[in-house]
Formats: structure tokens, C-alpha cells, sequence
């Protein structure tokens, strides 16, 4: 079984793309970095050699290596393809939960093109139920990255706090930003709560 596999990055049989990221590295707990922005270019470029990468492969490459470095920079615990309580018909990347902020969710996309709007109506739907929550879209593309920026700060984009760049700078100052965060399981929902229960029981006592 792989590591991803045992995280539980993975789900089931190995993967086309399981198999690949395994075939990058020895492992990925060895490889060495300063800078979470060099884990990601490091993890990339090596992917980018690979004989069998394409475009079919890179979103789930993407988010291994960005779920990998969420382990090795220790910000835990980590939810993949999750779905949140009463925001119906949206699985989210990457996303953890905070005391201070409640979900942050993590939208890995390679490339943007038009694709930063489905991000923004998650964002949304997000804040919709959790009014404090974080929703940040990571890429790699540097002038669709730059092209959002300006949306977000024009107001056209309004559900993303903000797109970064992995192979960045402002990448690094991300994962500190989130370091300072307490991390924890989310709350069990209580659908209904209420002090005052008239229960079948109360009114056959009753009798």
C-alpha cells in the first residue's frame, strides 16, 4: 500500500496518477525544501518529465502534491473531496476546520481559463452557511492568476478571498497564514436544538 494510500490522499486501487507521483520520489516525507513554494516547483517539474503526464493527470497530481505538503508542514487534520453540511451538490478540493474561521477551503485548479467561477459560486455557497469561512483558489498559472486578482478586486469575483500562485512568494506567506490557524475536526450538527422538546413520552406521562 502506498503512503498516499494509508493517508488517505488516496481512496481504493492504485491509481493512474497514485502511481505516477509514487514513481517521482522515493517518498515524498524525504524530499527537501526551504520553502513550501519549492516542495510544489520541485514535485512539478519532476512530474513535467514524467513520459506518461498529461492534461488528464495534472489536477489530481496537483492536488497530491499540495495534500502532501499539508502533511509535511504538519497543518492537520486535512478533509479531500469533502462536502459540507447544507451546501448541496459541491465536493471541495481541499478544505480543514478552524476554531477562528470555521472551514477554510483550498481550490486547486492547474490552469484557470473559466474554471475560477465554479470555484467562486463554491466560495460562495461556502460563506452562505459558514459566514467566516476562507476559500482560497491555488494555481499555477501566474497571468490567469493575476486576471482573477483584479476580478476579485473589482468586485466581479466575490466568494474567493484569493488566488495564489504555488510556486510563489505569496504561496509561502499562505501556508503561514494558515499555520497560525487551530486546526481541529469539525462540530457534529445539531440539525434542531432546543431547550423546550415536547416528546411523545412527555405527553403519554400525561395520561
Amino acid at each position: 500500500m502506498s503512503k498516499l494510500n494509508q493517508l488517505g490522499i488516496t481512496i481504493g486501487a492504485n491509481s493512474k496518477a497514485e502511481v505516477i507521483f509514487d514513481s517521482l520520489f522515493q517518498s515524498f516525507l524525504n524530499v527537501k525544501y526551504k520553502k513550501p513554494s519549492d516542495y510544489i516547483s520541485t514535485y512539478w517539474e519532476a512530474f513535467k518529465k514524467h513520459p506518461e503526464g498529461n492534461n488528464n493527470l495534472n489536477g489530481k497530481i496537483f492536488e497530491y502534491i499540495l495534500a502532501t505538503l499539508f502533511v509535511r508542514e504538519n497543518i492537520l487534520p486535512l478533509y479531500m473531496s469533502a462536502k459540507v453540511a447544507f451546501v448541496p451538490n459541491v465536493i471541495y478540493d481541499l478544505m480543514f476546520y478552524t476554531a477562528e474561521k470555521g472551514p477554510i477551503c483550498i481550490s486547486a485548479k492547474t490552469s484557470l481559463r473559466e474554471r475560477y467561477k465554479q470555484a467562486d459560486l463554491e466560495a460562495i455557497a461556502l460563506k452562505y452557511v459558514h459566514r467566516k469561512a476562507l476559500s482560497y483558489l491555488v494555481t499555477l498559472e501566474e497571468n490567469e492568476a493575476k486576471s482573477v486578482k483584479a476580478k476579485i478586486k473589482s468586485g466581479d469575483v466575490i466568494g474567493l478571498d484569493n488566488v495564489v500562485v504555488a510556486t510563489s512568494k505569496e504561496f509561502n506567506q499562505l501556508i503561514k497564514d494558515l499555520r497560525s490557524y487551530n486546526f481541529s475536526e469539525p462540530p457534529t450538527v445539531k440539525v434542531i436544538e432546543s431547550n423546550q422538546i415536547i416528546t411523545i413520552e412527555k405527553v403519554e406521562a400525561l395520561k
